[in-house]
């Protein structure tokens, strides 16, 4: 899997150009942050009024979908469920990039733009969001590339965290 980057920014957001745009909702977060916040703005509060109303309710695993097409450069706009931020931990990360993992996989979308789990109310370091990532995603070759939205900070951490991996592999390489 490819990792690329994108700022958490409407603007940037409508360069990204990619079928499909992951957000996550925590079932205790009205109005939604993050990207789904971005969303929500950008459909005149439409997220908030489907959440208010029960239709999505941000639980775990939960996954919803809408068209955004005519209001964002993405065909559809995928809505991943966290729970309650103080709940959130590593278990709920993987049950959650799993769940995304398998989502992506049965839209047969090899490309996405994607709010890591837990990253918009810095539950989880981005370092360690990505490395999980990774060992969760080694056995799927069906994703070819995620663009991340992450701000300058947690791209720099990011960039770091990988850096250290490749050379941790090469110096086990060459020992082996």
């Amino acid at each position: 899997m490819e990792l690329r980057f994108v700022h958490p920014s409407l603007r940037r957001l409508d360069e990204a150009g990619t079928e499909v745009l992951v957000c996550c909702l925590a079932s205790d977060e009205l109005p939604p942050r993050g990207l789904a916040g971005l969303v929500d703005w950008r459909f005149g509060g439409k997220l908030s009024r489907l959440l208010q109303s029960g239709f999505f309710t941000g639980r775990v695993g939960e996954v919803s979908m809408m068209p955004g097409a005519r209001r964002l450069p993405f065909e559809k706009l995928v809505f991943v469920g966290v729970g309650a931020c103080d709940q959130f931990g590593e278990h709920v990360y993987r049950a959650c990039v799993t769940r995304i993992l398998d989502t992506l996989e049965g839209l047969k979308v090899r490309t996405a733009v994607v709010q890591l789990p837990g990253r918009h109310f810095d539950a989880i370091a981005p370092e360690r969001a990505v490395q999980l990532l990774l060992d969760l995603s080694l056995s799927r070759p069906a994703h070819d590339l995620w663009t991340l939205a992450e701000g300058p900070e947690a791209r720099r951490l990011i960039a770091l965290q990988l850096q250290q991996d490749r050379r941790r592999t090469r110096l086990e390489g060459a020992e082996g």
